[in-house]
């Protein structure tokens, strides 16, 4: 996959100037968890940024549980960490891609096209007996990040309903298959899926070592998809969602769009429909 490299090859670049290594390490269950890990051992030079601090803006009625932050304040963010669009910034984490992918699209959205995923995550990279500390990173030169917002890439909840009435889009529900069935929700308030989604769950676009399937098997995998027609991907929050249109365009989809406030969005407003089973 083109946004995703192997660990090898974040090796031989992992000292180049224009490299900006990110640890998005972060645990739903603690939200602190992240942070503390990556101060007692990260990837050397890599900064830290965390999902609902700074990947994330504040939650509201709607929007979900991980709404957008607001461009002007994540360009501020990035640029005090030495990031301008020049960059190449390499994301990772341990979520098996989840939060690097967060961090990926958001750049991409935000104009970036010089972004990575590190495929397999700290523990492997650990494991593997590449270099780790818990030195602090240096304290970046500041620059300044331009936004060039592509509206194009994000869908919303008017969006999904113009799917539904007029057949326009395929859902495609990133979540696992029991939270997509409705037989358990351990998060959100409500359980089902928006009606007509398809379920691909995120993780089996990875292998059982966390390697990220080649072009050809992910174009295999979603087969089933129209690969000319407008493709919507949402999950719970819009996170795990991310490495699913990360797959989608290595396997050659070009009208993909991120649902960002996903199902913990179309729960909060009472009128939308939900269904639960198989589809």
């Amino acid at each position: 996959m083109e946004r995703v490299v192997p660990m090898r090859w974040l090796l031989a670049r992992m000292y180049e100037p224009d490299v900006v290594i990110v640890d998005c390490r972060f645990s739903l269950q603690d939200s602190s968890q992240g942070r503390l890990l990556y101060e007692k051992s990260h990837i050397p030079g890599a900064i830290y940024l965390d999902l609902e601090k700074d990947l994330s803006g504040p939650v509201g009625t709607h929007g979900g549980r991980h709404p957008l932050p607001d461009t002007g304040a994540l360009a501020k963010r990035l640029g005090e960490q030495g990031i301008d669009r020049t960059t190449r910034v390499v994301a990772y984490d341990d979520q098996g891609g989840a939060m690097a992918s967060r961090l990926c699209w958001l750049l991409v959205y935000m104009g970036h096209s010089l972004c990575y995923v590190m495929e397999q995550g700290f523990t492997a990279w650990s494991n593997s007996g590449y270099p780790v500390t818990s030195d602090p990173s240096p304290v970046p030169i500041p620059k300044r990040y331009e936004p060039d917002v592509q509206e194009n890439m994000l869908a919303d909840v008017e969006d999904v309903r113009r799917a539904l009435a007029e057949s326009a889009a395929v859902l495609v529900d990133s979540r696992e298959p029991r939270r997509y069935a409705g037989l358990e929700e351990p998060i959100d308030r409500k359980a089902g899926h928006i009606p007509g989604a398809v379920n691909y769950m995120w993780k089996d676009i990875q292998d059982a070592d966390g390697k990220w399937l080649a072009a050809d098997k992910l174009q295999e995998r979603f087969a089933d998809l129209p690969k000319d027609g407008e493709i919507i991907v949402y999950c719970g929050s819009g996170v795990t969602a991310c490495p699913n249109v990360l797959a989608l365009e290595a396997a050659g989809f070009r009208n993909v769009r991120l649902y960002a406030g996903s199902w913990s969005d179309w729960i909060t407003y009472e009128e939308n429909p939900i269904v639960t089973g198989e589809e």
